[in-house]
């Protein structure tokens, strides 16, 4: 039985003060996004190619350094890389404070590299804390915590950070920004080391169980509502190998195990047409409907940003009962593909729509939609990944992701050249809408997707 949202926040002060530290780290990041995004703008004259480097510098080291994120954070203390992760971060966010002009927007590139590149230390760290923390029964209402407030940040942090920008100038923006990462390191650091690890005894009276390195099957049996999560072979957990072999040991778990491979190529297609929302959003708000409807331009692309981050929310807050839903009916399998399906299609129509806020209406439902599906599948995914590999294959799916998201960015701002936004956004719904096509496919080329 899945709990609730109140249940696991009122009785679960570890994973709550985890959740604290998100939820500021992440408002602070918002507001670094749309500074540094209009910051570029103005240095270099709206070049979209100075946006899909910045783009591009933001994702890539991120998806580069996560598998060797999350082989270090499966071997050596989580709540210090947290700690540390938000702490030197304070410092790097300061730092674009010093861009002024064309000549430094350098600065602007390397600052968000390392912020990525630290970043996903904590992201790695984070994810394989969370199930330890919310324990198997508070795992989907975690997941959907943790990802909603994330897409939450991301309205109410575009909204404000648009705002302050416009009203306040962007240096108060980084400020804003570094702070959050103090905060969330005073957060983490509340949260005791042994509530990070599996075994230890929780807040939610859960003791946690003796992992028997048989790449999670008796989780699994625990929860026979879950689609696909039995994994094809078994993994056991050496004494302590090379840091090098617990990489390769990551690897060959994700290649070899069907429901983990089927959830990275679907996230991968997934990213070549996701992407592209970046540019898309820059350019629709920050170019197009600025100038066709005199919107200021980082008030447009933060009203974008805050429809997708509000829609993404709503998806993640009704995940739970969806969720239910889908254990009495069984339907995972067909729910998760349709859902892709159907919020692809929708964000292409958005390409149509002839103002902003018709676009922006487009974008919360399809986004919304996404929300659920994703919250269902995140679930699947983390309850099927054994404690002591699930920082490795975690970061390794997201990384793979985030490069092909990385990208696609850039790309889409190089082919802004030769195409019109409108012409980017529905290509870049289609092609998100194939990851469902990708889900099917694979479903029907393994029965155990089936309960």
């Amino acid at each position: 039985m899945n709990s609730t949202y109140a249940q696991l926040l009122k009785g679960n002060r570890n994973f709550r003060n985890l959740l604290w530290g998100q939820v500021v780290s992440e408002l602070g990041n918002w507001f670094n996004f749309i500074a540094g995004l209009g910051l570029v703008r103005l240095v270099s004259d709206a070049s979209p190619a100075a946006a899909g480097i910045l783009f591009a510098c933001r994702l890539l080291p991120f998806a580069v350094f996560s598998p060797i994120a999350g082989t270090f954070v499966d071997r050596f203390s989580r709540r210090q890389v947290m700690i540390w992760s938000d702490i030197s971060r304070v410092f790097v966010a300061l730092a674009f404070l010093l861009v002024t002009s064309a000549e430094n927007l350098w600065i602007a590139y390397v600052a968000t590299i390392l912020i990525s590149v630290i970043g996903a230390f904590f992201e790695g760290a984070k994810n394989a804390t969370t199930p330890n923390l919310t324990g198997k029964e508070g795992l989907l209402a975690g997941t959907a915590l943790m990802f909603s407030s994330r897409f939450l940040l991301m309205a109410v942090g575009s909204a404000l950070g648009g705002w302050a920008a416009a009203i306040f100038g962007y240096k108060i923006a980084f400020i804003i920004n570094a702070a959050s990462f103090a905060i969330s390191a005073y957060s983490i650091w509340l949260i005791p080391e042994a509530a990070t690890r599996e075994g230890a005894e929780g807040e939610n009276g859960r003791k946690g169980e003796k992992e028997k390195r048989s790449g999670g099957a008796e989780e699994i049996l625990d929860a026979p509502a879950l689609v696909g999560a039995t994994p094809d072979i078994e993994f056991k957990k050496p004494e302590r190998e090379s840091f090098i072999t617990e990489l390769k040991e990551g690897f060959r778990y994700t290649i070899e195990n069907h429901f983990a491979l089927t959830i990275l190529i679907m996230n991968i297609i997934w990213a070549t047409g996701g992407g592209a929302i970046n540019v898309v959003f820059e350019r629709m708000g920050g170019i197009v409907f600025a100038g066709r409807e005199s919107w200021n331009p980082d008030l447009a692309v933060a009203l974008l940003w805050t429809a997708s981050g509000f829609g993404l929310f709503l998806g993640m807050m009704i995940a739970h009962r969806t969720s239910d839903l889908l254990d009495r009916r069984n339907n995972h399998t067909a729910f998760i593909g349709w859902s892709l399906l159907v919020h692809g299609v929708l964000f292409s129509v958005a390409g149509l729509m002839p103002n902003l806020w018709l676009f922006a209406f487009f974008t919360f439902i399809s986004r919304a939609i996404v929300g659920v599906e994703y919250a269902v599948q995140e679930t699947m995914f983390q309850r099927s990944l054994p404690d002591y590999i699930r920082g490795r294959i975690s970061t390794l799916d997201r990384g793979a992701e985030m490069t092909i998201f990385g990208l696609s960015s850039y790309f889409a701002s190089l082919a802004i050249y030769k195409i019109t936004p409108e012409s980017l956004t529905i290509i870049s719904g289609i092609l998100s809408a194939s990851a469902g096509a990708v889900w099917f496919v694979r479903q029907r080329t393994n029965s155990k997707f089936e309960i």
